[in-house]
């Protein structure tokens, strides 16, 4: 724990695994440990398994009901529903967006490579993350290889955005105040891209911190976003001005994935074991942080309660959580391919 922290109890013995299931996935094949995103809508929760080239469906009771395949080496990543209910899926190794069906089948396929005048073959701008527009309609990627970000717009014409960093390896898209946000991880910043005007890019404070995901608060304000080897959670107001709070990490090789803020407004924090530096062993776990962290005017926890729950694998490398039309959280372990719920409601 982080000696600077207030000295509060934490639930993170595993007596506090009530709430917390784990769903396996399953993946057919010998490949495993590429278990990414998620998405749901109110029947279904959608997860993708990367290397494996397919997207799983399970029913909100946690019940595996089938694959989707997609194209082999395709490489599925970023998942998104739109406002008419339509799943999207970035081909990440292929340099394609794709609409599926309710069966799974691509109905529709949009190039997202650069195509460069002269250029003796397009470049592949492996779209990672996905993010959906405030209007429900355009689509905006993350060029992870291009330092690029892209946006598909509604007549499927595809443009394409330089980010100032050259290095900066976008991962993550969310929409909010003014436009969309996303995190760099390489140069751990957080980028903006208003409606009018070029991208912008916040420096985090904390350097090499390693932004992931970044989410709206509940009000629209502003964003919130965890940082991976920084171990704190930041807030970014709409004029980029940046807070950060550090988490009240277990162990000295906790690191941090994403976050996601519940019914009730509280925040969940991924925390887990860093598998590049596994030692000591510990739990992998989430962190709810009372909502009031919301109204604070300092980055002082202090008065903030927190409790810890222990989710039951190890050395899971937690990647994603978002809450579904359940009233539960849902969140994926990469190299343990499961799927996890943190029960809230019922």
């Amino acid at each position: 724990m982080d000696m600077n922290m207030p000295d509060m109890p934490h639930a993170h013995s595993p007596a506090t695994l009530g709430i917390i299931t784990e769903f396996s996935l399953n993946w057919p094949g010998k490949l495993t440990g590429s278990t990414h995103e998620l998405v749901m809508n109110r029947e279904f929760i959608f997860v993708t398994g990367q290397n494996m080239h397919k997207v799983a469906k399970f029913n909100y009771k946690g019940e595996l009901l089938t694959y989707y395949e997609m194209p082999e080496g395709s490489g599925p990543h970023g998942l998104l529903i739109d406002a008419k209910g339509r799943l999207w899926v970035s081909l990440e190794f292929h340099g394609h967006v794709a609409r599926l069906d309710d069966n799974g089948n691509i109905v529709e396929k949009i190039d997202v490579k650069i195509h460069a005048q002269g250029a003796e073959k397009p470049i592949n701008t492996a779209p990672h993350g996905i993010g959906l527009d405030a209007d429900g309609e355009t689509i905006w990627f993350t060029g992870k290889r291009t330092s690029t970000l892209g946006k598909i717009n509604p007549d499927r014409s595809v443009e394409h955005f330089e980010l100032p960093n050259l290095s900066s390896l976008p991962i993550f898209l969310s929409a909010g105040p003014g436009g969309m946000w996303g995190t760099e991880l390489f140069s751990s910043a957080i980028l903006h891209k208003p409606q009018n005007g070029d991208v912008v890019e916040f420096k985090i404070p904390t350097a090499n911190s390693r932004p992931i995901a970044v989410i709206p608060d509940p009000d629209g304000t502003c964003m919130w976003f965890t940082e991976e080897a920084g171990v704190r959670i930041g807030k970014i107001d709409a004029d980029g001005h940046i807070t950060e709070y550090t988490v009240p990490a277990l162990q000295k090789n906790d690191i941090l994935a994403s976050l996601s803020f519940d019914g009730d407004n509280n925040l969940w924090v991924q925390v887990y074991v860093d598998s590049n530096n596994p030692n000591p062993a510990g739990y992998d776990y989430i962190i709810k942080i009372d909502k009031s962290i919301r109204g604070l005017k300092t980055n002082d926890l202090s008065g903030v309660p927190f409790v810890t729950h222990t989710i039951p694998s190890k050395m899971s490398m937690m990647h994603r959580i978002r809450m579904g039309y359940d009233g539960n959280l849902w969140f994926t372990e990469m190299m343990t391919d499961k799927l996890g719920k943190i029960t809230l409601n019922g």
